[in-house]
């Protein structure tokens, strides 16, 4: 018998509901999803019993709405606690049956924007269009823009002719006693665009502009976040890799601690990035540049190992999988730090730091004590300015001791 013939369930009775001419199609498909047979009974149980409460209440298949999911989650929940995935396997049927084209996809309701809104998508628009800024400009501007219209207006009509310079610099010192030096001057740049922006327009009459204070943002005041070179180690020695989990982790941790890759970057690795002929690696980095890096041999090794025992054979081309089903590559960057402060902890070292980014540092940091030169190190980190590795350069105490003034009255 072949592999796909294979039935993945079995119920004690026979149902003829509105979706059990599914419930074969749809365990199948959360087997190649990669969900474990248990996992699949338990699911076709909640499924079979949402299944019974469409029959009772006389739901065809072609009438099956999320409100459905929602009343029958409702009603569970009123008599016990609902179990662990219940929602999300009511869900994930919903979206088996849709695509199987036999429910028809009602769209969400559109709320109609508010005046504060439509100022701010005009404001967008004129940003991408006019000024040929990115996408990713305007959704960290907007936020700061409508804020500001929401503080000075309130629920009255938007007039912009009534805007002073007191308005605006109001608004700047409340966002700047609540948010970071470096948000704070996002706050400035975004107020300064849109006070242009009506200016343009002809909104205004006066350069309000010039009126948005300045907010300090020193850049290269801190030292680098860097992890030491014997807790890397420590880390690295701690991933369990007999295990599936600590194998992929494992090769996660190398890529970051010998080639200093971003946990966007790591995300982003797909089976194509990778030449094994050459020894070589395809990062997509910020701003979608792409540059090819060498890949150490242990570095080949641990990422090799994972490839043959422990990932998921599936027809998804991104190079690292989630542990859990359903086989899908990381949604973000988030997951991978996840994972990282997952083996920091189970490593059982005290840092100060728990984020993925001082594995880069760390890389820097170790680079620099080594010999190496800080463009050699902004070459392998992929900076795009040389200020950027400067920072580096207050680690480098070999060469600042010699710059280092004698204590006065000599050495005590």
């Amino acid at each position: 018998m072949k592999q796909a013939d294979i039935k993945v369930w079995a119920l004690s009775h026979v149902y003829d509901g509105p979706v059990a001419a599914y419930i074969d199609a749809f365990a199948k498909w959360l087997d190649l999803q990669g969900y474990r047979r248990r996992c699949i009974g338990l699911q076709l149980q909640f499924v079979v019993r949402f299944d019974r409460w469409l029959k009772a209440n006389h739901i065809r298949i072609d009438d099956l709405t999320e409100d459905h999911a929602e009343r029958f989650k409702a009603r569970c929940s009123a008599r016990h606690r609902l179990p662990r995935g219940f929602s999300a396997t009511l869900y994930r049927l919903l979206e088996f049956v849709r695509n199987s084209g036999n429910i028809v996809a009602h769209p969400p309701a559109v709320k109609e924007p508010t005046r504060a809104q439509r100022i701010v998508n005009e404001y967008c628009q004129h940003l991408r269009n006019g000024q040929g800024l990115t996408r990713l400009t305007c959704v960290q501007y907007a936020p700061f823009v409508e804020q500001f219209l929401i503080d000075r207006f309130g629920t009255d009509p938007i007039d912009p002719s009534l805007l002073s310079a007191a308005d605006v610099i109001s608004f700047i010192q409340q966002q700047a006693s609540r948010l970071s030096q470096a948000r704070a001057r996002c706050a400035t740049i975004a107020l300064r665009s849109f006070m242009r922006y009506l200016r343009y327009k002809g909104e205004i009459m006066i350069e309000l502009a010039a009126a948005v204070p300045a907010v300090p943002n020193w850049s290269m005041t801190a030292i680098p976040r860097a992890l030491a070179a014997d807790h890397v180690q420590t880390v690295l020695a701690a991933c369990p890799r007999d295990t599936t989990t600590g194998c992929r982790d494992y090769a996660i941790l190398m890529l970051m601690s010998r080639l200093g890759l971003r946990s966007g970057e790591i995300a982003a690795l797909t089976l194509d990035c990778i030449d094994w002929d050459n020894g070589s690696l395809v990062v997509h980095g910020k701003a979608g540049n792409c540059s090819i890096l060498p890949m150490p041999a242990d570095v080949g090794e641990a990422v090799a190992l994972y490839l043959k025992r422990a990932r998921p054979r599936c027809k998804c081309r991104t190079l690292f999988l989630c542990a859990n089903a359903p086989t899908r590559g990381f949604s973000s960057s988030t997951s991978v730090g996840s994972l990282v402060l997952a083996a920091i902890i189970r490593s059982g070292i005290e840092t100060q730091h728990k984020g993925a980014h001082q594995f880069r540092h760390a890389l820097a940091c170790e680079m620099l004590r080594q010999g190496a030169t800080l463009p050699e190190i902004g070459s392998l980190l992929r900076h795009r300015k040389s200020k950027t590795t400067g920072i580096y350069a207050k680690v480098d105490f070999a060469a600042l001791r010699p710059l280092s003034l004698p204590w006065p009255g000599g050495a005590q």
